[in-house]
């Protein structure tokens, strides 16, 4: 009979060197039995809310913190009762294999590493209420929580009968795909509404329960940065300042006092691009693929910066150097219910316009379940803030530290304007430019204003540009 023997498990370095953590929720009590890279709680750091995955298989004696409370790197979390062979190292302590994932450690699991494919077959798909009672259940569970950092292989269906053919593919795209997954949806089980039987992101969240999925009254609950609601009779709440939060108003602080910021703005017709972007919808080429302005002005940024890299660069004040950037990330603001963070989208200069709107998508959904990852909040070249979506006009925005420069897309909206020799209804938006001036003189910035300006205004000067 093998020997048990007590594992604790410290808090590790969640990435980039952050000092702390806090418990946001446990997944795992006293007494349960746990499995390799089982998620056993929720964390917020200083950037993101990341789960942490089990390094050991065994049975959880103690819980050493309890939510709320602020952990420093280094100090036990949790113990388990393992086998002496049985968990992530033996009865002499060496240590398992490591794997990267989403808080920078794990275990291997054991076996081929690519998961089996679920078998599909018609008599799946011609009973769609006996897949919703299996499908639904763990989709409503995974679409309160962040995505597993480590996914455990499928079990493999049972061989289909003689005669049996696989069901065809279900017909969705990429970003419908990835939705999927993350709600533990089977596209087997759901009759799409598109052309031709395309699957498209509404019916994946009707599949799930209708419409736009709400936020997890536990994710709320979890939510320091969501005011409580007052008391009868108090005059003023007061809500800690800590994780996201905390991070943003500092690195916001850092950045307005340390960079010199400019900014300018550029009031311009973009009919022409909304005209295209009406197009691009209505093609079969992007079908189900989610487009806006967003995407199109993206994808018009990184043209120009090909002609002024000087806004995609970095000022080194310790070592007196500016740092170019020959690739760019992408920076995407978004507003979650935890606060502003910045998420990147890698090397978005080598996308295609359709890559590109897949990686947007992602991004957005990403960040606003609250699963982005401490990888994609660090490393961004030069960023875009919509506060058009808002019905904003303008704004100054300030720069995410380590960056040249930030644009604001104002709200897209029909105005009289001057077209051809006349005024016309023109759809018109304005774009705010905030650059660090140590890095950036004012005809740069305005030089990259400028072409920005003209692609948008006819989007077939992009042709000249590439």
């Amino acid at each position: 009979m093998s020997a048990t023997m007590i594992k604790e498990f410290r808090l590790p370095d969640l990435g980039e060197g952050l000092t702390e953590s806090e418990i946001v929720a446990w997944k795992v009590g006293v007494g349960d039995t746990v499995t390799l890279n089982q998620i056993i709680a929720e964390v917020e750091t200083a950037k993101a809310v990341v789960e942490l995955p089990s390094p050991f298989a065994g049975v959880v004696t103690a819980l050493h913190e309890q939510p709320g409370t602020v952990v420093e790197v280094g100090k036990p979390i949790v113990s388990f009762e393992i086998e002496g062979d049985g968990g992530a190292a033996d009865a002499g302590d060496a240590p398992a294999k490591r794997e990267p994932n989403l808080v920078g450690y794990g275990a291997v699991l054991e076996g081929s590493g690519r998961p089996a494919r679920r078998a599909r077959s018609f008599a799946a798909a011609a009973a769609p209420a006996a897949a919703e009672a299996t499908a639904v259940a763990p989709a409503v569970e995974r679409a309160q929580a962040p995505a597993t950092a480590v996914v455990p292989a499928e079990t493999p269906a049972a061989p289909e009968p003689a005669g049996a053919h696989p069901a065809e593919r279900p017909r969705s795209t990429p970003p419908v795909r990835k939705l999927a997954k993350d709600l533990g949806v089977d596209l087997a089980a759901i009759t799409g509404t598109g052309e031709r039987g395309l699957i498209t992101r509404d019916d994946v969240r009707n599949f799930v329960g209708g419409g736009d999925l709400p936020v997890a009254p536990r994710e709320l609950a979890g939510d320091q940065t969501v005011a409580p609601s007052p008391a009868q009779g108090e005059r003023e709440t007061r809500t800690p300042i800590k994780g996201v939060r905390k991070f943003t108003a500092a690195a916001m602080v850092s950045s307005a006092f340390t960079a010199p910021h400019v900014t300018e703005f550029l009031t311009l017709d973009v009919t022409p691009t909304m005209e295209l972007l009406g197009r691009l919808k209505a093609s079969r080429a992007f079908a189900g693929y989610k487009l806006t302005p967003l995407t199109l002005v993206s994808k018009a940024v990184l043209i120009a910066l090909r002609n002024h890299p000087t806004l995609n660069a970095r000022w080194d004040e310790a070592n007196q150097e500016i740092v170019q950037f020959n690739y760019v990330n992408l920076g995407i603001a978004a507003a979650t219910p935890r606060g502003l963070t910045v998420p990147n989208i890698k090397d978005a200069d080598r996308m295609s316009l359709l890559e590109l709107s897949t990686a947007l998508t992602e991004l957005t959904d990403t960040a606003r379940a609250g699963k982005t990852a401490p990888a994609d909040l660090s490393g961004g070249t030069i960023s875009i803030t919509n506060i058009g979506v808002f019905g904003i006009d303008a704004g100054t925005p300030i720069l995410n530290p380590g960056e040249a420069a930030i644009l604001a897309l104002g709200a897209v909206r029909k105005m009289p304007w001057e077209y051809q020799d006349e005024v016309a209804l023109r759809q018109v938006m304005t774009l705010s430019l905030s650059f660090d001036h140590r890095l950036v003189d004012g005809e740069q910035g305005s030089r990259f204003l400028q072409d920005l300006g003209a692609i948008l205004a006819d989007p077939g000067m992009a042709l000249a540009m590439v």
